[in-house]
């Protein structure tokens, strides 16, 4: 008898997670919602048809217990791929002011014909990037231990 995975069963254990489809997507954009990074790490490497971000994302996967426990929530540094990027557009997105740094609202797939498509990486203060691939191959990577967040505290989104 087989039992659906638990948050309770990743422990501390570091996050790499896979997405082909849009619902594989939808947790990869839940885990790094309000992930920050400096836009000095954005890396598009048009040989390899992969576009890459470093980011600080904050462990949502251990908010809930932190809260229980009263331990301040944690940060960890992750990287987030985008394989069979063909383009890459931005919106709002400085690369020439090396102190920008962008907070990620969500990540989105806008399919199109044939399996291709682009994946839309929603930004806060009306930024976007959106890279243009071949087919749906997102990868997000933990790549540190995790660190006490600068806040301390969870983001929050008021209505």
């Amino acid at each position: 008898m087989s039992e659906d995975a638990r948050f309770e069963d990743g422990g501390d254990h570091p996050l790499n997670l896979g997405a082909m489809d849009t619902d594989d997507l939808q947790v990869i954009s839940a885990l790094v919602q309000d992930a920050v990074l400096p836009v000095t790490e954005i890396a598009f490497q048009k040989r390899h048809h992969r576009l890459g971000l470093l980011l600080n994302r904050v462990r949502h996967e251990d908010i809930e217990a932190a809260g229980k426990s009263g331990r301040p929530v944690e940060r960890v540094q992750s990287l987030l791929t985008i394989e069979n990027a063909l383009a890459v557009g931005a919106q709002g997105v400085d690369k020439s002011d090396k102190d920008m740094v962008l907070s990620i609202l969500s990540v989105a797939f806008e399919a199109g014909q044939d399996g291709a498509g682009h994946v839309l990486l929603t930004l806060a203060g009306d930024g976007a990037l959106r890279a243009e691939v071949e087919a749906l191959e997102v990868t997000l990577r933990d790549v540190t231990r995790p660190y006490i967040a600068p806040s301390g505290k969870a983001p929050s989104h008021p209505e």
